[in-house]
């Protein structure tokens, strides 16, 4: 093939070529920083290059937000989930995030009306519940410490968001032992999975030191923790003069029926499609709040912006699902964040048939690398793209978007079914939280570095301080 062709023909455009040796090279940078490999690519060769990933996958990289949405929504029928994504179905089953096809699309018609509007409408009250369940006892150490309390940030928010999600699904709280657990193998799995792509050429080696055994080990706690409480629900509705079951959703997976044949989902399904719910679920919310609570420890006078208007517009009373709108600022500051931070960082297609973008041609069986993080950040489309400046997504900001130069929750018909539930919850923990606690960052505490999983998160944790107002 050559250097400046998809397909073994002259283009009328000519990508640019990533040597494999330079790529095979560059595998080791793609492990200790990936963030930073791929913008020294760009840097180099480009808002779209052909480069291999770990030396061993052709690949075409690219933040270009035409061929970005040419590739997630105007011609989406043609690109499917890559071997990428749909490989950590072994870990979390083939729910949503991991399916394709028409059974995907059966699935998701199925789901959706799980987070229609009015439905996440109805949940405010459960998220403020939990959410002061959470600050309450933070209140009360910082008291007993003379006005502030430190806290590990991403501990802090992946235990918050996983209660909203556990609450939301399963009516219930997961014991803090079990919540822990939870994370732990998450983030393990995402870990291990991650590993297998940037360095494929290891995989052999991790077969016969038995990875690939331990953390299948591993899944298989995962979706027997969950199934308990799945078994635990059924048995109590099957139960003689059992109350209704509560309206969550898990009732909503295991009450619905598929319109061809009437039929429930099959018990793995089930599954499959809570733990789906409970790993997307938590997983973004979490790692974007951890991220807004270090940016707003480092921009003070942007909380405070925060907390005038929730005084302005709230007073002392406790928001509605119909006060958010007028509480722009907070959701500003979540926009800004999952720009500088997007969880879901990268995005993988492969084409299905041979295709043409503006003069490119695409080669049935071309796999795309969307480089979310290098779009949020690229000049081109960003004013001062390294700087928190949540004002840029307020309605009357001078400079409009360039489409998919923002695509937090991708695009497309694949867009995130819980994006109005994800949304909702974490601006609602951001006003909540200013209106108790000043955030600030503890002196000599060092930089925190990014660590790309499948979700964008911090590279161990961090602490602010909580001080009381």
């Amino acid at each position: 093939m050559a250097d400046d062709d998809l397909g073994g023909r002259v283009p009328r455009w000519a990508l640019p070529q990533v040597p494999r040796w330079v790529s095979l090279r560059n595998s080791l940078k793609l492990v200790a920083d990936p963030l930073g490999a791929l913008d020294a690519i760009h840097a180099r060769f480009g808002a779209t290059a052909r480069l291999y990933i770990g030396g061993v996958q052709p690949s075409v990289l690219t933040r270009d937000p035409g061929l970005v949405q040419h590739v997630l929504q105007k011609n989406h029928r043609n690109y499917a989930k890559s071997r990428f994504n749909l490989g950590f179905a072994r870990y979390i089953g083939h729910g949503l995030l991991t399916n394709e096809g028409p059974d995907w699309l059966r699935q998701r018609r199925l789901i959706q009306p799980g987070f229609h509007r009015q439905r996440v409408a109805g949940l405010t009250g459960l998220m403020q519940e939990i959410v002061a369940d959470t600050l309450g006892p933070l209140a009360q150490d910082a008291t007993r410490l003379g006005g502030a309390v430190a806290v590990p940030a991403h501990a802090l928010m992946t235990r918050l968001t996983f209660r909203i999600i556990a609450r939301s699904v399963f009516s219930t709280s997961f014991a803090d032992a079990e919540l822990d657990r939870l994370a732990q193998l998450i983030t393990e799995l995402q870990g291990f999975y991650m590993s297998t792509i940037r360095q494929p050429y290891l995989n052999g080696w991790r077969w016969l030191r038995g990875q690939f055994r331990y953390h299948d080990a591993r899944t298989a706690e995962l979706r027997a923790l969950l199934g308990r409480y799945i078994a635990q629900r059924q048995a109590a509705s099957a139960a003689p003069g059992a109350p209704a079951p509560p309206d969550d959703l898990l009732q909503m997976l295991l009450d619905a029926r598929y319109e061809d044949t009437g039929q429930p989902m099959a018990p793995d399904r089930v599954l499959d499609e809570a733990l789906i719910l409970l790993v997307a679920g938590h997983e973004t919310s979490a790692n974007a709040l951890t991220w807004l609570l270090y940016l707003l420890a480092h921009h003070p006078a942007e909380a405070q912006a925060i907390q005038h208007e929730t005084a302005e517009v709230l007073g002392n009373r406790a928001p509605t699902f119909a006060d958010l709108p007028r509480l722009g600022r907070a959701l500003h500051a979540v926009q800004e964040t999952m720009r500088l931070y997007p969880p879901a960082w990268m995005v993988a297609r492969v084409a299905l048939a041979d295709d043409d973008y503006q003069g490119l041609r695409i080669p049935k069986g071309t796999l795309f690398s969307l480089n979310l993080y290098g779009l949020h950040h690229d000049p081109q489309h960003w004013d001062a793209p390294a700087e928190f400046r949540p004002a840029r997504f307020a309605a009357d900001a001078p400079r409009p978007l360039v489409p998919f130069a923002y695509a937090p929750f991708g695009g497309g018909p694949r867009l995130c079914i819980g994006l109005q539930f994800a949304l909702t919850e974490m601006q609602l923990v951001v006003v909540e939280l200013l209106r108790v606690f000043d955030v600030e960052w503890p002196v000599g505490q060092p930089p925190v570095a990014k660590q790309p999983l499948i979700t964008l998160r911090p590279r161990g944790d961090f602490q602010v301080r909580l001080r009381l107002r």
